[in-house]
This record gives C-alpha cells, sequence and structure tokens, in this order.
C-alpha cells in the first residue's frame, strides 16, 4: 500500500514538472535559444579581463636593424606589447606555420599604435635588410610596426639562447642548416616577458606559434596586456 502511495506521489512530481519545463522547453526550442554557438564560442575563446597574467622577467636589451636599415632596439618598443619570434627566411620546416600565425597576429591587432612584433631572423649572412623586406612583401604584411631585424649572428644567438632562453642555433645536418624554437615570446609596456598560467597553474612562458590554441592564447592575453 505505502509503495503504491510513493509510485502515486513520483508519478505526480512528474506529471507536475512536464506541465511547467516542457513549454519553456518547447518555446526555447522555437526561439532557437538553446546552446546558441556564439555562446559556446565565448565559454571557449574568451580571456576574463582581470585574469593576472605572470610577470617572468624583464625582456633581453637589444640593438639590431630592420628591413629599412633603421636601428631598433627596445627603445623602440617602449610602451607598446610586442611579440618576438626567430626564425630565417629560408626555413623549410616550420618558419611558415610561424608566419602564418604572426600573420593572424597582425590583423588582429593591426592600426593599433600600443602594438609591435619583432622577427629576429637567425641567418643574418643571406637575410640581408633586402632580403628581409622582400619576405615582408612576399607575405603581404602591411603593419609598419612590425620589424624584421638581423644583426651579428653570434649577438642574435646569444640574445636568443640567454636572453629569452629560446633554442636557436647553426646546424648543417637538418634541413636548412639551422635549428630554432617555434615559440613566440609576449612582452609588455615595461618590456617585461609575461604569459598565462596552464591548467595546473604553472606560467607556460612562451605561447606555440605552431598551434591554434596558441595563436588564440596570445591574442587573448595581448588585449589584457593593452588595456594594463
Amino acid at each position: 500500500m505505502f509503495k503504491n502511495k510513493s509510485y502515486i506521489g513520483i508519478s505526480f512530481i512528474i506529471l507536475v514538472f512536464g506541465i511547467y519545463a516542457v513549454p519553456k522547453i518547447i518555446e526555447r526550442i522555437q526561439n532557437g535559444s538553446v546552446v546558441k554557438a556564439d555562446r559556446l564560442d565565448n565559454v571557449s575563446t574568451a580571456a576574463t579581463k582581470d585574469e593576472k597574467l605572470v610577470m617572468i622577467g624583464p625582456a633581453p636589451k637589444f640593438e639590431l636593424t630592420n628591413q629599412n636599415n633603421d636601428t631598433i632596439n627596445n627603445e623602440s618598443f617602449k610602451g607598446k606589447v610586442y611579440v618576438v619570434e626567430f626564425f630565417f627566411t629560408t626555413c623549410p620546416s616550420i618558419c611558415p606555420k610561424m608566419n602564418q600565425s604572426m600573420l593572424l597576429i597582425e590583423k588582429k591587432f593591426f592600426g593599433n599604435p600600443n602594438f609591435g612584433i619583432a622577427s629576429i631572423t637567425i641567418d643574418p649572412n643571406h637575410d640581408t635588410a633586402k632580403v628581409l623586406k622582400e619576405h615582408a612583401e612576399f607575405l603581404g604584411v602591411k603593419s609598419t610596426s612590425w620589424q624584421f631585424l638581423r644583426g651579428d649572428q653570434d649577438y642574435i644567438y646569444s640574445i636568443a639562447n640567454k636572453g629569452f632562453n629560446l633554442y636557436a642555433a647553426s646546424n648543417s645536418n637538418v634541413a636548412g642548416g639551422f635549428e630554432h624554437s617555434g615559440l613566440f615570446a609576449l612582452i609588455d609596456k615595461d618590456g617585461n616577458i609575461r604569459c598565462r598560467k596552464d591548467d595546473y597553474g604553472n606560467p607556460i612562458l612562451y605561447y606555440d606559434g605552431l598551434e591554434k590554441k596558441g595563436v588564440r592564447d596570445i591574442q587573448q592575453d595581448i588585449s589584457i596586456l593593452l588595456e594594463e
């Protein structure tokens, strides 16, 4: 008898819920508001503006020349958020992908006077100012804040390996004769290397320039730093 009453009670609750909830669910489906795609996008790609980015330390000091033979140094980027990469124009492996990733970053922040890019060649003997300028034109670079930089090779290796701790070296046994990291460094307006934390709370240090996630992450974090 008690079991029968329990079943009746449960059935009554289900009936009431159905009368209340089903019309609302149908209404949301008709209105197209059940998990809209833009809401999913916002969850998957948005970064909170008040999220604190980790400060790794000051970016190494440098003085190089760009594709126009102008001298570029840390002071040239003072007050700007900028991204640093190491590459070379004849790279047959990861550089083309890095170039495409950097073009996406350039496009997102095009026209912002407080943003810049520094692409430093690790093969300055081949990558003269003329070659770097032709490479920028080949890529379709439009921003005047994107600097393609060169200098003494040992000096550049020191900036990469000791300054940024981003690997770069000559190696005759690999395609292209050089090997280097595919990572991007993010520098804030005060000249400090900054980054986000991973899912375990550890600083990622640098951003993967070969993966969509790395590009999306650095774009989000550039936006955060621009508002600081």
